[in-house]
């Protein structure tokens, strides 16, 4: 039976992520990914969520599990590893188990028998819109679903931080001046408007996140070379020519049965690519994906003023929209990448911070203001 959560947070948040999970999947109606979707409930979320939040606060030879929990049957998943016999869902059991099953893209597989949950094994595939409950370190849960696509990050849903609860709003991308990135992180669910070349700025923003050392990047225009403005000169690594490995890797028409190959080399070519990032000053692309150069330092362009406000948000439900001065928000990593962007407005810039907040600056023609969208809660 499952005993009454002692988390508070799960039961405040378990019937919106039970509603946000239901229109998910009626939206996609009609598609294969809907039709094998089994849509989790708001009590069998709060009982994930609470055994989750109290895994994560225990240690096992001095180290926090880290671990993905997928509530789904054994049925819907692909080669699954299956247990001779099922193992209660308990916090004791998570933790035992937690070394076993650490490592990237594999997850906990747990289903219900009428209110009892219980551990059927582990699985590395798991169908779209189906429940996944990631613990991040101590205290920190992130609920998220697999693409439909199947490539990439997964879509986050809602973030849980002690008793802090972030719901991602999927309306934000309605926002007409919403950059392509963060509407390619919020919009996943609609194959129409998904594309690889999106996808690379997202891993991108993933692997400049995980390194931890704080960096920026900046995309720019192939059409013209205004951005150079913007940039002292000489830069001391500059690329001669153009770096074009990611730009290669997305020309090629790749056939199903090398699709694994095709993505393992992509992911090492975005990583090498973000840690060039990790080296103080910009690393600079174009919209091509083609890399320009790294260590590069910003400048006020000769010709434009200097930047006195931004726009803050968060697309997050109840998020707090600010006008501030850009010194309040960030440091000259962040100073820098708003006064680029106010510069040249045809350009983004993507900003991580070492304690892993993460932003994007983009004009907005509509409020005629540089605007900062912190997004670490789409990356986690």
């Amino acid at each position: 039976m499952i005993s009454e959560p002692t988390y508070q947070a799960a039961k405040i948040v378990a019937p919106t992520i039970e509603k946000l999970f239901a229109q998910q999947i009626h939206a996609a109606a009609g598609s294969e990914e809907a039709e094998k979707a089994s849509l989790a409930q708001a009590y069998l979320i709060e009982a994930v969520i609470d055994v989750a939040f109290w895994a994560s606060l225990r240690k096992e030879e001095g180290r926090s599990p880290k671990i993905s929990i997928a509530l789904m049957p054994p049925d819907k998943s692909e080669q699954p590893l299956l247990f001779h016999k099922r193992l209660k869902f308990t916090t004791d059991i998570i933790v035992k188990l937690a070394p076993a099953i650490e490592s990237p893209g594999t997850h906990l597989g747990v289903w219900h028998t009428g209110d009892e949950l219980y551990i059927w094994g582990t699985t590395r595939f798991v169908p779209g819109f189906c429940f996944i409950c990631e613990v991040v370190e101590p205290g920190l849960l992130v609920i998220k679903h697999r693409r439909i696509t199947g490539f990439g990050k997964f879509v986050n849903v809602a973030v849980l931080k002690g008793d802090l609860i972030k719901v991602i709003d999927e309306n934000t991308d309605e926002v007409p001046d919403c950059p392509a990135l963060v509407t390619s992180l919020l919009g996943f669910n609609d194959p129409s408007s998904w594309n690889y070349s999106m996808n690379i700025h997202v891993q991108l923003a993933v692997s400049m996140r995980a390194h931890g050392r704080g960096g920026a990047l900046l995309v720019v225009p192939s059409a013209h070379e205004n951005w150079r403005e913007s940039i002292i000169h000489p830069i001391t690594y500059q690329l001669t020519p153009e770096f074009s490995g990611l730009s290669d890797l997305l020309k090629q028409d790749v056939a199903k049965k090398d699709l694994d190959l095709w993505q393992e080399e992509l992911n090492r070519s975005v990583e090498n690519v973000a840690g060039l990032t990790a080296v103080d000053g910009a690393t600079l692309m174009n919209d091509k994906h083609e890399l320009l150069a790294f260590g590069a330092k910003i400048a006020r362009s000769p010709t434009g003023q200097r930047i006195e406000r931004i726009l803050v948000t968060e697309p997050v439900i109840g998020g707090e929209i600010l006008t501030i001065h850009p010194g309040q928000y960030g440091g000259t990593r962040h100073l820098s990448a708003a006064q680029f962007v106010f510069d040249q407005r045809d350009a983004i810039a993507m900003v991580a911070s070492q304690d892993g907040r993460f932003t994007i600056f983009a004009w907005s023609p509509c409020e005629n203001i540089v605007h900062a969208h912190r997004v670490d809660s789409l990356l986690l």
